[in-house]
């Protein structure tokens, strides 16, 4: 305790962002502290610790998905990790969510997954609902989940994302290989959260259910994968310019100057 000081946080802080670690991990990391010695601070009768607040105002990641681009992705990755890709895409799941979903938090019979709240990252469970695109790929899933065991029996995977029924490990060179072989490189796979974001507002889903779906607790963070790209741009500029055109040029009512001086000609 005698070695946690004010100076002590400074300088693990520069040391964090010196590492390439973010600003706003970085607060996260430092408030988790304050939060845990501030109890014992206040026994001792020892000043709370001055934690720097970092600018978080240049965190925000640029890095999303075309539909173009990620099916290029898709088509160059293991066949092993296509479908947890495309679960990505669609839901805005993290990786760690997708890599631990097992069967037994699908409920075929209801037509939903319902997520453990120790799989989540947040530590709330959630649920989600299986419809169209979702539930085809979960139907590929079940009939993939038998693999070969050992003396050539067969059993029965019990994640839904696996690798010859193990988990599916790191795949990070999988995964860098394939976006440079579709000719974005350098995306990363937390990329497809931030593209799922995008995804479901583009398409009107509300902001709240969308968190829902996604999993983000505080609307700050996702206003942060709420990401505009050129083309949205591009398209409110198109349907803005439509809106004007369609609007009258000749004035409906007669100014009431005109109006009287007509009425006065007659």
């Amino acid at each position: 305790m005698r070695n946690l000081s004010d100076d002590a946080v400074d300088r693990y802080i520069r040391e964090r962002l010196k590492a390439g670690a973010r600003p706003a991990t970085v607060n996260r990391e430092t408030q988790l502290l304050g939060q845990a010695v501030r109890p014992f601070f206040a026994r001792l009768g020892l000043p709370a610790l001055t934690i720097r607040h970092q600018s978080e105002a240049g965190n925000v990641r640029q890095g999303f998905f075309e539909r173009s681009d990620f099916e290029n992705v898709v088509k160059a990755l293991p066949e092993d990790l296509r479908d947890a890709a495309r679960f990505g895409y669609v839901t805005g799941w993290r990786r760690g969510e997708i890599e631990s979903l097992r069967w037994a938090d699908v409920d075929h019979d209801a037509g939903v997954i319902r997520l453990r709240p120790e799989a989540a990252k947040n530590g709330r469970g959630r649920m989600l609902a299986l419809d169209d695109e979702l539930a085809a790929l979960i139907g590929r899933r079940w009939a993939a989940r038998q693999v070969p065991g050992p003396g050539g029996t067969t059993r029965v995977a019990d994640l839904v994302f696996h690798r010859n029924g193990e988990p599916l490990g790191d795949f990070r060179t999988s995964w860098a290989t394939a976006c440079e072989a579709a000719g974005v490189e350098g995306r990363l796979f937390h990329d497809l959260r931030r593209t799922a974001v995008r995804n479901m507002v583009r398409a009107g889903v509300p902001e709240c259910v969308a968190m829902e779906v996604s999993g983000h607790r505080t609307r700050s963070v996702f206003d942060r994968y709420n990401i505009v790209s050129e083309a949205d741009l591009r398209a409110a500029m198109q349907r803005t310019t439509a809106y004007v055109g369609r609007l009258p040029v000749e004035a409906n009512v007669v100014p009431l100057a005109a109006a009287k001086t007509a009425e006065r000609g007659r």
